[in-house]
């Protein structure tokens, strides 16, 4: 600091005292009368309204989320080992917010911004609120960009756009965590901002994520927010609402972003424990009748903004559990009506073998393919209802019916196509390789092989890629001479000596 602010300083901390008077301040005072489980009741704050935030003597913090005759139940925020009945209470001034910014990138913080990597507090100058409402229609736009996953079952026959609400659904256990690790990392190169919030996960699944986004070169343009398995429910409440609002920022800027919630089981959970212990009438499974409400509201701030307001946008993949693939179950139906699509995994495909265990019949994508490049789109436009129709036919042939020709032919082909779409973790593709594949496959470049030379025809068609310069708006006549090169370059390296 130089001399000449400090004087300043101390000139402006006179001028204060010489004009300060003494005056009787009326300010609500409360007592917590009882604490436990991450809640705390206050008896007294007559003029406290829901989501006020509290100040307790001792330090802590805490959350109105609840109002009733003569007390406010409310969640903490911040617990120190002091916070006791008997400790006072008093209204903080003014609204839950995070602070935004690009400082944020490549760091993992807590649903209330402080830092859990370790490393200082970011230098932040703009806070948004948590809660907000979303935007209004009038300010939205239609969803015209395509959002690449990497994957090849979803960019071509589900595919999502920017500005989608796409909802990835399942038993534990089958991919749907490694599927959105795989979309944020396959955003390296496509200028979109990622927030990747974790709700109700146990730690050894947060380090995990975060060093898997850290060795393929992910962190450095995603936010990670934490609210873990051994946070306080109302840390854990908020997380996907931190999670939104940063993104929110960067998108009211004009940015493309994506935010990937993990997941809304847990925070469902979570917002049922909560209000289970505030004493809220049970609904449904227990759940309180509001939690449709809160899953709405968050969600419906994903949105593709009109050019008025920047053209920016937030895409969002929450996640939710099934049992059993049961996907009638409360939650699940909740989040299916809000979404814009959901994209199910199935436990049968995955102990076939069939990875990502993607069932591309009970899976759909409501608006991505009006995003979906044209180019892409013409060759996929009817690859779903062929898959569809050779699965229906593979189950018809396994009762020993003698097939047509024909009949054969297209199952050659579906299995050919099945090959194709199975996919390793942590290996997203870019678009070019999409259409490559595809115009090989339509072309029938792949029939005449087995379905175990595959791969081998991929990996062939991935280094012509390579060393070529076909972008997706080149001439379809390219495209095919130089697919039709890349297969016929492996047909003859297996034939030779």
């Amino acid at each position: 600091m130089t001399h000449e602010s400090a004087s300043a300083r101390l000139d402006r901390l006179d001028a204060w005292v010489k004009a300060y008077r003494p005056a009787p301040r009326v300010a609500e005072c409360g007592t917590i009368v009882s604490v436990g489980d991450g809640i705390a009741w206050i008896n007294g704050l007559p003029s406290a309204a829901a989501d006020d935030i509290l100040a307790f003597a001792d330090g802590s913090r805490g959350l109105v989320f609840d109002l009733a005759p003569g007390r406010v139940g409310a969640v903490l925020l911040r617990a120190t080992e002091e916070l006791t009945a008997g400790t006072m209470a008093y209204i903080a001034p003014g609204a839950l917010t995070i602070a935004v910014g690009d400082a944020l990138l490549g760091r993992v913080i807590d649903p209330l911004g402080r830092p859990l990597d370790g490393d200082p507090l970011p230098q932040l100058h703009e806070q948004r609120p948590l809660e907000r409402r979303s935007p209004p229609i009038i300010d939205r736009d239609f969803v015209r960009e395509p959002l690449y996953t990497g994957n090849r079952v979803i960019d071509t026959m589900l595919p999502i756009g920017r500005g989608q609400r796409e909802l990835l659904i399942g038993d534990e256990g089958l991919g749907r965590s490694s599927i959105a690790v795989d979309t944020v990392i396959a955003q390296h190169d496509q200028d979109v901002r990622c927030i990747y919030v974790l709700c109700g996960q146990k730690r050894s699944t947060v380090v995990r994520t975060i060093e898997t986004l850290r060795a393929n070169g992910a962190l450095a343009y995603t936010v990670v927010v934490v609210g873990e398995a051994g946070a306080l429910p109302g840390l854990k409440h908020l997380a996907p609402f931190a999670g939104c609002a940063i993104a929110e920022h960067w998108m009211e800027q004009g940015d493309d972003t994506l935010v990937v919630y993990d997941d809304l089981s847990m925070h469902a959970l979570n917002y049922r424990e909560l209000s289970l212990l505030l004493r809220r009438p049970p609904g449904r499974e227990a759940y309180p009748g509001d939690i449709f409400s809160v899953h709405a509201r968050l969600l419906e701030r994903s949105t593709c903004l009109g050019p008025a307001r920047g053209g920016g946008s937030m895409t969002a993949l929450p996640i939710v559990e099934t049992q059993q693939g049961e996907i009638a179950a409360y939650i699940p139906t909740n989040l299916i009506s809000i979404t814009d699509g959901q994209i199910y995994f199935d436990a049968t495909l995955f102990a076939g073998g069939f990875r990502p265990a993607i069932d591309v019949s009970r899976s759909v994508s409501r608006i991505g393919g009006a995003a979906q490049h044209r180019t892409i789109r013409d060759e996929a436009s009817h690859m779903k209802m062929d898959y569809l129709r050779f699965l229906e036919l593979e189950t018809f042939s396994r009762f020993g019916a003698r097939l047509e020709e024909s009949m054969e032919a297209a199952l050659q082909r579906g299995r050919i196509l099945r090959e194709i779409l199975k996919q390793d973790r942590l290996a997203p593709e870019r678009a070019r390789f999409q259409l490559a594949w595809m115009v090989a496959f339509n072309d029938g470049l792949l029939d005449s092989g087995d379905p175990e030379t595959v791969p081998g025809v991929l990996a062939t068609i991935a280094a012509g890629l390579d060393s070529c310069d076909l972008t997706l708006s080149d001439a379809r006549d390219r495209w095919s001479e130089a697919v039709a090169t890349w297969v016929a370059a492996t047909a003859e390296s297996k034939s030779g000596p």
